[in-house]
């Protein structure tokens, strides 16, 4: 069975696993606790904070241990805009239309309980907002800019620089927020150089075990916490913290990172041979995302006249596993937001299929590019 479905979780790293080990047996003590096997935790929970830090180009203190990318954007939405609400009043934030869940519901959510007013910027056929989009949208009263580094689904690239330097030069100290869940391991990541302040982050993608995430927010950035209780992560995030979630989360960032460049570029040649592949030989399939600005890692098509769901049920039975889109939204009826965004018709984006590629793919993916054809002959045969 090939397994082409990594945007949606990966499995954790040999490395990752052995760095957590300790933290699960002998130094298992809370953080918090005086004594030497508490410390000894506290120690492993402070280093592992400078070495997310260090690949972000953060702040130690900035760097706040979450149970995932959901929670981190929540945080992110939420805390950043709750805290403008109340010290300068700002009750609007700009996104976009083809977000993560975790930050459309957060939106939703600031809307219907504090009233906030929320413009979704369209995005062009690709995927890809206009940064002068963005900063047309910024108001005296916004309090965050919200919006993913790369989509879930399509892997299409944001040009984030451009969009944080437009929102620089309204004048107007708005915070921008990026989720980096699916960037991170193949697009650059350090805050400073893409000249963002906010950062989520989700272990799952990495390498490392499903629950471990991270938020960074600069420290002039006010956060209004979500949790509250013991005041762990400087008041920001109360709960006692899951240590060796934190030290298999630094390890697989740092390992994703020393990796980036040379992964990004290999994977990135397999992706196109396969895509190009693909495209030859089914004539019914359109490629979705930006051709030009995409994750090397993800290729995503849609196959008219087909089903998507049956496509994939015939490739798994082929011993290939991928996906229609995003896990979160995994067996819904509805067509894809994301693709409806880029103005795809919703009968065709019932018909999309995305394929994830791992960090260490080395082989030509001609095999599965023969599948899907196949497969895509036998759903549209009926047989």
């Amino acid at each position: 069975m090939l397994y082409l479905d990594n945007a949606a979780t990966t499995p954790v790293r040999p490395e990752v696993l052995e760095a957590m080990m300790p933290f699960l047996t002998r130094w298992f003590g809370n953080p918090s606790s005086h004594h030497t096997v508490g410390e000894a935790a506290a120690d492993a929970l402070r280093n592992a904070r400078a070495r997310v830090a260090l690949v972000l180009g953060m702040r130690p203190s900035d760097v706040i241990f979450t149970s995932g990318g959901t929670e981190a954007n929540n945080l992110a939405v939420k805390g950043i805009a709750i805290a403008a609400q109340s010290g300068r009043n700002a009750r609007h934030l700009i996104s976009t239309a083809i977000e993560h869940e975790s930050i459309l519901e957060s939106a939703d959510y600031l809307a219907r309980v504090h009233g906030f007013e929320v413009t979704l910027l369209p995005v062009d056929r690709f995927g890809r907002v206009a940064p002068a989009d963005v900063a047309a949208a910024v108001r005296e009263d916004t309090a965050v800019v919200s919006l993913g580094y790369a989509n879930n689904e399509t892997g299409t690239v944001q040009d984030i620089v451009a969009i944080a330097a437009a929102v620089g030069t309204t004048g107007r100290r708005v915070p921008v927020h990026i989720d980096a869940v699916q960037a991170a391991g193949w697009l650059p990541l350090n805050a400073a150089e893409l000249g963002v302040d906010a950062v989520s982050l989700a272990g799952h993608k990495l390498g490392a075990p499903k629950g471990t995430g991270v938020l960074a927010v600069r420290a002039r950035v006010p956060l209004e916490p979500l949790l509250h209780g013991g005041g762990q992560e400087r008041g920001r995030r109360s709960g006692t913290e899951d240590v060796a979630g934190a030290v298999g989360f630094a390890t697989a960032l740092e390992l994703a990172e020393a990796e980036r460049a040379e992964a990004s570029a290999r994977v990135a040649d397999l992706r196109d041979r396969f895509i190009a592949r693909v495209l030859a030989q089914v004539p019914t399939a359109r490629l979705t995302g930006d051709p030009a600005h995409r994750l090397p890692g993800t290729a995503s098509f849609t196959f008219t006249g087909t089903s998507g769901e049956a496509v994939l049920l015939e490739l798994e039975r082929r011993g290939v596993v991928s996906s229609s889109g995003s896990a979160c939204a995994a067996g819904s009826d509805e067509p894809s937001h994301v693709l409806l965004a880029m103005g795809v018709p919703p009968d065709e984006a019932q018909t999309a299929v995305r394929f994830t590629f791992p960090h260490r793919l080395e082989e030509p993916l001609d095999a599965v590019a023969d599948a899907v054809a196949a497969s895509v002959v036998a759903v549209q045969s009926g047989g």
